[in-house]
């Protein structure tokens, strides 16, 4: 986990599932396949495997070490509903999120039908923690406007949209249910543009619907020379966080005992 995270709207990053592969086009220059590939065959990296999916069971308690509350973004390097990943290892990784509830996790995925499935099944012991956020990544009509229809019909306290990285205008679409809206532009070599208006669009619809709107980032080669301002102002809002004590000594071994005996 790191806890200096350079993402925007987090504070921590938590990756206990390394890996994952392409399934549309908001993946076709994926940020974290270009870093871990840079580390492929390099002995001892945590990505000698590359961009190569697989588990990491050592990191799954790892929030439980965090005792100051984070936000904390869960698989940046990976999609946690990947079609590899186990059923029961997402349990195991939704156990710990539920347990450690002093932090609050953003869960972003792809793979929406999947986790519309488990968020109903397997899932349903963590869907409604208000915790755990629980979003779906938007980057055009065709492939992530259906996920926001799967993202509804799944039980949670908070839903929310990543609409990065933006490809084209998604005109009007319902915010019915949704908690909150990120949008950002697509960074790094060979990034693709994306339009003010399509930007203001969302913005707007976000108003209207008063819904929380996160500006992240305008994007491009140079993403921190266009920075984040959408017509002179910094948007930053988020959903409200529940507030939850941090364990003594003596409850977090209790936590620890309680996840080693499952």
């Amino acid at each position: 986990m790191s806890d200096n995270s350079k993402i925007e709207w987090t504070d921590a990053t938590w990756n206990p599932v390394r890996g994952c592969s392409k399934v549309s086009p908001g993946c076709i220059n994926c940020y974290a396949e270009t870093f871990a590939e840079r580390f492929r065959e390099v002995p001892g990296h945590p990505f000698e495997q590359g961009f190569d999916l697989r588990l990491v069971p050592e990191k799954l308690a790892e929030p439980l070490r965090w005792r100051i509350p984070k936000m904390i973004f869960v698989n940046s390097m990976s999609d946690l509903f990947h079609e590899q990943v186990p059923d029961e290892y997402i349990v195991n990784v939704a156990r710990v999120m539920r347990l450690a509830n002093w932090h609050t996790y953003q869960v972003l995925t792809k793979r929406s039908e999947r986790m519309k499935e488990l968020l109903n099944g397997k899932l349903k012991f963590a869907s409604l923690q208000p915790n755990i956020w629980w979003g779906v990544s938007v980057e055009n009509r065709k492939h992530g406007l259906p996920r926001i229809g799967h993202l509804r019909e799944a039980p949670a306290h908070v839903r929310f949209l990543s609409i990065e990285p933006l490809l084209e205008d998604l005109g009007l679409f319902s915010l019915k249910d949704i908690s909150w809206v990120i949008v950002g532009g697509e960074s790094g070599s060979g990034a693709r543009p994306m339009e003010k208006e399509w930007v203001l669009s969302i913005r707007d619809l976000c108003k209207k619907s008063q819904v929380p709107f996160f500006f992240k980032q305008w994007g491009g080669v140079r993403k921190s020379e266009t920075g984040r301002t959408l017509n002179g102002r910094i948007y930053s809002e988020f959903p409200a966080r529940s507030i939850v004590p941090i364990p003594s000594t003596a409850e977090l071994l209790s936590i620890r005992e309680e996840l080693e005996l499952a």
